[in-house]
Formats: structure tokens, C-alpha cells, sequence
């Protein structure tokens, strides 16, 4: 049986601005996060959905919020942000200035580090992310729209492109983009990915394309 899914960055906070890591910590959205959600409503309320998913954490059930309309929301912390320990809430200088040798480990972009203080590496987050997502083929049937964070969408990308988990981030995610895949007879493929055309006239985003050094991880 073939499983449509919908999924959506959440919208715009203060520290995708700041460039600082979110994890798990939870960030409202800002003025324009709020308003990026609105669009998004606007753009699906033409589609029908089965099952409306997001992570528990503030930003991405805000955006669901907004943009779902009257549906129920599911909420499942399997489908929340990779967790970066001690660098949570910190911006790319605190950290080298804080933690200089986790920094530089993390900077190396191995799957199998994870941060100090209850991080998880990349590893571990990806066989969440993919438990999440056989948790939600399996409940659910038909087109499923699921709120979450670009971290997620990231391991989401990898393992519908056979790319390896060792690596800085291949593609953009930009908040509430829409990212078309399909899951059927065990293989996830990609559909459609990043359309934000409901943004347009909307401020510039911070950017989203591959990690950086001087950047860490402020998109996710």
C-alpha cells in the first residue's frame, strides 16, 4: 500500500535568525514564522489529509496549528529535532568558545559523535527519525501531512537518496516549504522538495543550505 506524506519544516523563530542551536529546547515562533504558517494554511486548504502528525515541541505544533485548520493533531516526540546537548541554545562562537573540543569533533561531521550533555549523534538520530516514520505509515493510510524540523527533513532526504549519514547537509530546507515523498513496499521516495512559493513577499530567510562552520546549525 502506497503512504503520500506532506512534510513541513516548521515556520521562523527568533534563533533560526540568531543562528543559534534549537535541538529540543522549545522556541515559539516569531512574527514572520506566524505568518509563514498562515500562508501555509492558505496553500493546503485544498488538499485533503488522513492523518495530521507533528512533533510536541512549541514551533513545529504552532505551525501545524496554523496551517491544519480544524483537523486533530497527533503529537509524537519521535518526530522531534536531534537533541545537542551542551550546544543547545548556543550560537557557533559560544560553542568553539565553551566547548572547543566537542566543537571541533561536531565540526568533523561524524554520524557516530554526539554532543556532551545527552546529545544524540547523527546515527541515533536517524533510526529515530525512521521509526517515527514507520510508526506513521503503519497507524496511518493514505496522504499524511507531518510537522517538523529540518533536521528531520534532513535524515528524511538521506535515506530516500541512499546518502550517507557521515557529511554536512546535500539539500535546502526552508521553514514551512512543502516536501512531497511517498513510502511504498518499504522504499521512501522523494516527490517533491522545498517548494516555498506561498512565501514570496515574505522577508528573506536565513539560509538553509548545507551546515557551515561559522553558521553551526541555525536552520534547524
Amino acid at each position: 500500500m502506497m503512504t503520500e506524506l506532506i512534510v513541513i519544516r516548521h515556520g521562523e523563530t527568533d534563533w533560526n535568525r540568531q543562528h543559534r542551536f534549537q535541538g529540543q529546547i522549545d522556541v515559539p515562533l516569531n512574527a514572520v514564522g506566524r505568518a509563514q504558517a498562515e500562508r501555509l494554511g492558505r496553500r493546503l486548504s485544498g488538499e485533503r489529509f488522513d492523518a495530521v502528525v507533528a512533533s510536541d515541541l512549541l514551533r513545529a505544533r504552532a505551525t501545524a496549528e496554523a496551517a491544519a485548520g480544524r483537523q486533530t493533531i497527533e503529537l509524537d516526540p519521535l518526530w522531534r529535532e536531534q537533541s545537542f546537548g551542551v550546544a543547545e541554545g548556543l550560537d557557533a562562537p559560544t560553542i568553539g568558545a565553551r566547548h572547543p573540543e566537542a566543537w571541533t569533533q561536531w565540526l568533523r561531521h561524524d554520524a557516530d559523535y554526539a554532543l556532551p550533555g545527552g546529545g544524540e549523534s547523527v546515527r541515533m538520530f536517524h533510526d529515530r527519525v525512521l521509526r517515527a516514520l514507520a510508526r506513521a505509515v503503519r497507524e496511518h493510510h493514505g496522504r499524511i501531512a507531518v510537522f517538523t524540523h529540518g533536521g528531520v527533513l534532513d535524515m528524511l532526504w538521506r535515506a530516500a537518496r541512499g546518502e550517507p549519514l557521515h557529511g554536512a547537509r546535500t539539500c535546502a530546507i526552508p521553514n514551512t516549504g512543502i516536501n512531497r515523498l511517498r513510502w511504498h513496499a518499504g522504499t521512501l521516495e522523494i516527490v517533491e522538495w522545498g517548494d516555498a512559493a506561498h512565501l514570496q513577499g515574505l522577508p528573506e530567510q536565513p539560509d538553509t543550505t548545507p551546515l557551515r562552520a561559522a553558521e553551526g546549525v541555525g536552520e534547524r
